[in-house]
């Protein structure tokens, strides 16, 4: 039976981060305008996009990867005690998947945001994710 909680915690997380990610993701373009004529909600003008946005465009999109994979992450080591680092890595390695699968699906973003992005917003986000899960629990336990 706890294996069972166990398997719910971490896809209810994962599924929770995947939420966080897009609700980020939803927000692109309202706290720094687009272009004019951009349309980033079909593939197809997302990959338009990409040769008018400015970097500053791209801070949307690896904040809501990174924070979506954190979230997932701290949310499963806090949760999960079954090698809880082994399984935030685990998390990163999930979302990375998902950004491999992006890069992709949607070729075009410069080369430098793809390379960002999958080195510092996945694997690096479900590290932290145990780093701080395991401090806030050593805090808890005193």
């Amino acid at each position: 039976m706890e294996r069972l909680k166990y398997i719910a915690i971490i896809i209810g997380a994962i599924i929770a981060g995947a939420f966080l990610n897009g609700f980020i993701l939803g927000l692109n373009g309202t706290l720094i305008p687009l272009p004019d004529g951009v349309d980033m909600k079909t593939p197809e003008g997302l990959q338009a996009a990409m040769k008018v946005l400015k970097p500053i465009h791209f801070l949307a999109p690896f904040l809501a990867h990174a924070i979506g994979t954190l979230f997932s992450a701290f949310i499963i080591a806090a949760f999960v005690p079954v090698r809880p680092k082994v399984m935030a890595i685990m998390t990163g390695a999930v979302f990375m998947l998902g950004g491999i699968m992006m890069v992709i699906q949607i070729p075009g973003a410069p080369i430098w945001f793809d390379i960002v992005d999958l080195v510092f917003a996945y694997i690096p986000m479900g590290m932290l994710g145990y780093y701080l899960a395991s401090r806030l629990m050593v805090k808890s336990e005193k």
